[in-house]
């Protein structure tokens, strides 16, 4: 840690921890009520569980990449935060905006807009909480003594998830309209502006982790970028093939969908070879375990598993079955939520001088999240794939398949508890870690760097 003011990440990381894991509690919710056992059904239905489930997802990588901002600009631009109280006045807000849309969820106060959910008067403060954390990264850049490429690619990933967040706000009278602006959100958020997000923080990690050039990791940044607009803007159009729009999205998404995996191929190239490349080696391996595994599942869960199900002619059997959840879990998993541990992992030691790298936690908590999180695509894969054989072609009733699929949920529970076994080992090693001090000011980056 080369800044105090980097210390801020800590907290914004704290909060993504308590987030992850009522994200989990809210999963095993569901997945016990597939297999009848819904007991808390009258507090928390189906629907309230999911809309938390997905919500969260999105709040804990927000909190994750915010913290990610927080550490890495200062670090790039060469000078300390513009405001330490401030961001934490962001912090707070975001935190209890939070806690007031998943309160609300339970007591039916949302918009019921799929992944959208949040009630449009938090809308309002959730733009002022990204209005002055964008102010804080984009002055501490400005004022800073120099711009670099991984600082830029990460504040224009930041920028844009901010501004795309405007078109899921305008009212619309048309249930067509409202869903072909509420995808410019939510897919042009993960298929678009975070792969940018995704490649600033990817590239900072690999720039201290394998010791490689600047230069030569940076020319990889311009390659994701490119490809990232190329297929990701257009490839928007596989969300379009069923809800009333031209049938030219059709052709468009179709295409633009099939090159979405080569920003992800290119992530997971460019990581391997810099791995290669590097000549030093970085003490802290599970900080390279998360970056290496970030670039690698997300091109196997976000690309190839998404290429799977997003030509038309297969969409017409897969959309809306758990195929899609196949996919989602092992996407948001590769693409986000490892970079996010990732950064984690790294910067956690510098800001608290303690060196736990090396222990037995951090290679538990790797592989059993890993192997969990596989085992429970597998299993919505295959319920996915009975589920569109026995509704979509045999013409069964929606309840009579779920519950013939029901076999599938008690195997996709299990894994889910080796996943959780996995995060909760991370946690407690973050917890082990202790809180930030100011004796590791310049410690690691002297060490290492």
């Amino acid at each position: 840690m080369k800044y105090k003011s980097q210390k801020v990440a800590y907290w914004f990381f704290a909060l993504s921890m308590l987030l992850l894991v009522l994200q989990i509690t809210y999963g095993f919710i569901m997945g016990f009520a597939r297999i009848g056992m819904d007991g808390l059904h009258e507090f928390i239905p189906f629907n309230t569980a999911r809309a938390v489930h997905t919500n969260l997802l999105v709040v804990w990588l927000l909190s994750g990449f915010m913290g990610a901002a927080y550490y890495i600009i200062p670090e790039e631009a060469q000078r300390e935060l513009v405001s330490v109280k401030l961001a934490y006045v962001q912090l707070i807000s975001l935190a209890a905006v939070g806690v007031a849309a998943i309160v609300g969820y339970h007591f039916n106060w949302w918009e019921g807009r799929k992944f959208l959910e949040i009630p449009r008067q938090l809308d309002y403060l959730v733009v002022l909480n990204v209005l002055l954390f964008l102010a804080l990264i984009l002055l501490t850049l400005f004022k800073g003594k120099r711009k670099t490429t991984t600082a830029l690619v990460l504040t224009m990933g930041l920028l844009f998830a901010a501004l795309l967040y405007i078109p899921g706000m305008l009212p619309f009278d048309s249930q067509v309209t409202d869903s072909f602006f509420r995808w410019w959100v939510v897919h042009l958020w993960v298929e678009g502006v975070w792969e940018l997000i995704m490649g600033g923080i990817l590239a900072f990690l690999l720039i201290k982790l394998t010791g490689v050039d600047r230069e030569v990791i940076e020319k990889w940044l311009y390659v994701i970028v490119g490809l990232t607009f190329l297929s990701g803007v257009l490839g928007t159009g596989h969300h379009y093939y069923y809800i009333g729009v031209n049938k030219i999205w059709l052709i468009v998404g179709g295409i633009f969908s099939a090159l979405e995996p080569l920003a992800f191929l290119a992530m997971a190239l460019f990581a391997v070879n810099m791995y290669r490349k590097g000549e030093k080696k970085h003490p802290n391996k599970i900080a390279l375990f998360w970056t290496l595994g970030a670039a690698i599942v997300s091109f196997v869960g976000a690309g190839l598993l998404g290429f799977a199900h997003t030509l038309p002619q297969t969409n017409l059997y897969t959309h809306g079955t758990l195929v899609t959840a196949m996919h989602g879990h092992l996407a948001f998993w590769g693409a986000y939520a490892m970079i996010v541990l990732a950064i984690i992992s790294y910067s956690l030691p510098n800001m608290t001088g303690r060196k736990y790298y090396d222990g037995i936690r951090g290679r538990v908590a790797f592989w059993t999240s890993n192997i969990g999180m596989i085992g429970m695509t597998m299993a919505f894969g295959v319920a996915g794939v009975a589920q569109v054989y026995l509704e979509r072609k045999f013409g069964m009733e929606f309840m009579a398949v779920q519950k013939e699929i029901s076999i599938h949920f008690v195997v996709l529970i299990i894994c889910a508890s080796l996943f959780a076994v996995g995060i909760l080992t991370y946690i407690y090693d973050f917890y082990k870690h202790g809180r930030p001090t100011d004796e590791a000011l310049e410690k690691a980056e002297h060490e290492y760097l």
